[in-house]
């Protein structure tokens, strides 16, 4: 059928632990076109173990040398990558995805965010199905670093800001064959969300990461639209009966427990 310009696919891959060479090839076999791979890297030091072991070679390596990595393929986490990893995904423009709040809570490390970006890799923010609450997973990386390096200055919100929101875009931007998004002008695709916010101290372009970062909240956001359409109007969605798909999301998160137990 005719695709639609608002989907699009990547190859999904888990980690290179729960991926065989056998399994890789097929993959990258099955994949012609170069939709490009999803797939997590380096989360735990056990990923890192485990291509050592079998491949002799750490994770980034073997996926660079397998052809897996590209200005299409994203790889999540990266906590336990070194700087000879960075500088693969920085020449083969590959895209790193951070999410600080999932490593917290799976206790795996903190990413080394700060020299990825100094190595110029394209670095996105994304959430690992931690919950969709992006603008704390914003404050999560603008606190983490700093915490983790004992240097306040590391970090800092327009570096949050750079990675969130133009990263992402253009991320987004490449996705979509060069749709314009993160920008408000003639020509960029009408994706956007207003938020209820009213500012104690004045805002400007010199405070404005800082105005998010501790002032935005989930629940002030009143809108948003998708391609000119309007999908929640008044904090009420207009396209999906929330509370329907919440009574079925219980009745199948029961019965998946009821399945393990």
């Amino acid at each position: 059928g005719e695709t639609s310009p608002r989907i699009r696919a990547h190859f999904g891959l888990h980690a290179s632990l729960t991926v065989s060479a056998d399994t890789l090839e097929r993959c990258l076999q099955a994949n012609p076109n170069q939709a490009g791979f999803h797939v997590h890297a380096a989360e735990g030091k056990a990923d890192q173990d485990d291509a050592l072991q079998k491949y002799g070679k750490r994770v980034v390596e073997r996926f660079e040398q397998a052809g897996v990595l590209g200005p299409r393929t994203i790889l999540a986490h990266g906590v336990h990558t070194n700087a000879h990893e960075h500088e693969l995904l920085a020449q083969t423009h590959t895209w790193l995805s951070h999410q600080p709040r999932s490593n917290m809570n799976n206790a795996v490390g903190v990413a080394p965010i700060p020299e990825m970006l100094a190595r110029g890799v394209p670095v996105v923010m994304g959430n690992d199905g931690f919950s969709n609450a992006m603008w704390s997973e914003w404050q999560a990386a603008y606190f983490i670093h700093k915490d983790h390096t004992h240097d306040p200055r590391v970090m800092n919100g327009f570096e949050v800001l750079k990675i969130a929101v133009e990263n992402n875009a253009d991320l987004a931007t490449q996705t979509f064959d060069g749709m314009r998004t993160g920008e408000i002008c003639e020509g960029a695709a009408a994706d956007l969300i207003l938020v209820d916010f009213h500012p104690v101290t004045p805002l400007t372009t010199g405070n404005l990461p800082w105005q998010i970062l501790f002032g935005f909240r989930d629940g002030m956001v009143t809108a948003t639209m998708v391609d000119g359409k309007l999908l929640m109007k008044d904090r009420r969605l207009l396209t999906l009966d929330e509370e329907e798909i919440a009574a079925k999301a219980r009745e199948q998160a029961q019965k998946v427990w009821n399945k393990i137990n």
